[in-house]
């Protein structure tokens, strides 16, 4: 990339003398700076990219980029003063990849709820109606049929716009994306050209962050508040939020619902512990989900693939083969009868919508056993919300370690024992670690029972003090089921 030294160039070490200056690289972490690169110093939530200038410039950095005043006497690298530097980082990642984005039809994903299931699917849908596509998603990245580890939900933008220019390169046409409150507010989707976004619904999350729910729920407008006209903004209008994400958006307006009129109205007519039938804007279609909350992200992506210009029943034919993906409602059976459901719901709607969608296929015909915990170092305020949640709705409850990070589970578990009532308590076991937990609810289920385990989905780790052990929910039931020992 080369550039030319403007009024907001300060100082003139590595620039030559017709005032241009050539970088081989975009950085926004010094130590991984190379020898005539570009620095740009971010201020994170945790650390300021603007102490690292030094480093970076030891390093061989050619130009720094900063969004305040630095001195630059003395200092072997041009600067480059700009309002955001969070914004040049988007701006000057899409121009270093070649505008990938602009190359292809991305669409992004918010929500509180279901951003993984909908991208995913939507994913899956396009390459069975025989597109190359590519997906950004808390699970895994996809360029096209290659797997790309994922480790967020919405990655930083120097790896957003490198993915974006391998699914360009590799033919793709579609790409699907979560979008996270944390990736809007801090900007890594910048530089990215959307041409739809879509909303799944909004409730308390990540307070830890924005403190209020006010400010969350604005973070999320801000991601409809930015698409071009060209765009689609598809909204869920059964969730409150909804039409608030389209007030302000130059989009073209859409509309999903279960409960009212809408563009693209769905209605469940059976359901199944295997799947449900729905009535899709007036055509009958048969699917591999359960529960209210699924036929919401059906409908969402049924609506996307409409809006993108796609044949009606050509979709519904393709939808009715999708599978769930891994770790939301993934259903584990056993040879005893009973049925395990993994899900990642870590939220008190989360956990709401997944025993609910349990107990509209159960009925009376089961009890319903729980194993949940909560996250540490996250919103302490949902942790007795969900605790709560999930004894409404079981028979039997077993709170556990989740993430407990740098926190001390017990001491999680208690915060949400404290959302607990005497009579939920008498249904409620306290066991920290997770894999006895697991087992012990193994143990007491009986034929036609159903156990959720919730809160890390397809995560195969726990995270304690800093570090990653290996754990996955999916694999230790497996293990407990297929050995037949449920002993505790």
């Amino acid at each position: 990339m080369q550039l030319s030294e403007s009024k907001n160039t300060a100082g003139s070490g590595g620039l030559t003398e017709d005032g241009t200056l050539t970088v081989t690289g975009i950085y926004s972490d010094s130590r991984q700076v190379t020898p005539g690169s570009m620095f740009i110093a971010l201020k994170g939530t945790v650390v300021d990219g603007h102490d690292y200038i030094d480093d970076a410039i030891e390093r061989g950095a050619a130009l720094i980029v900063c969004d305040r005043p630095v001195s630059s006497a003395g200092k072997k690298a041009a600067f480059m003063t700009v309002s955001d530097t969070a914004d040049a980082l988007g701006f000057m990642a899409s121009i270093w990849y070649g505008r990938p984005s602009s190359r292809m039809t991305v669409v992004g994903v918010t929500g509180t709820n279901g951003k993984t299931t909908v991208a995913t699917l939507l994913y899956h849908l396009f390459r069975k109606l025989g597109y190359k596509t590519g997906l950004l998603s808390t699970v895994c990245n996809y360029v096209d049929e290659e797997a790309v580890p994922s480790e967020h939900t919405t990655p930083d933008p120097l790896t957003i716009h490198r993915l974006m220019a391998r699914m360009a390169d590799a033919g793709c046409q579609y790409v699907f994306m979560e979008v996270s409150s944390h990736a809007i507010d801090q900007k890594r989707i910048f530089g990215v050209t959307f041409r739809g976004g879509i909303f799944t619904n909004l409730t308390r999350d990540h307070m830890d962050y924005h403190k209020t729910v006010d400010h969350y729920l604005k973070t999320k407008k801000k991601f409809f508040d930015n698409l071009p006209d060209s765009a689609f903004a598809l909204t869920n209008v059964d969730d409150k939020s909804g039409t608030v994400m389209l007030q302000n958006t130059k989009a073209r307006k859409l509309a999903y619902s279960l409960q009212t009129m809408a563009d693209f109205k769905g209605k469940i007519i059976a359901s199944h512990l295997e799947g449900m039938e729905m009535n899709v804007n007036g055509r009958d279609v048969y699917t591999h989900f359960i529960g209210r909350f699924n036929a919401c992200n059906l409908l969402a992506v049924y609506g996307a693939a409409v809006a993108l210009g796609e044949d009606p029943e050509k979709i519904l034919i393709a939808m009715s083969t999708l599978l769930p993906v891994p770790g939301r409602f993934e259903t584990i059976p056993s040879p005893k009868g009973f049925t395990a459901i993994v899900d990642y719901a870590h939220t008190p709607d989360a956990l709401a919508n997944v025993l609910s969608g349990i107990h509209e296929v159960l009925g009376r015909n089961g009890r319903v056993i729980t194993v949940v915990g909560a996250g540490g170092n996250r919103d302490k305020g949902k942790r007795p919300l969900m605790a709560k949640e999930a004894a409404r709705q079981s028979d039997q409850l077993i709170l556990t370690s989740d993430n407990p990070r740098f926190e001390e589970p017990d001491e999680i578990i208690n915060d949400m024992v404290a959302g607990l009532d005497a009579g939920d308590r008498e249904r409620t076991l306290c066991i920290t670690d997770r894999r006895q937990a697991i087992k012990t609810a193994i143990a007491l289920a009986r034929k036609r029972d159903v156990i959720l385990i919730a809160g890390k989905g397809h995560e195969d780790y726990q995270e304690v003090k800093g570090v990653k052990h290996h754990f996955d929910d999916r694999e230790t039931v497996r293990e407990i089921i297929n050995t037949g020992n449920y002993a505790v």
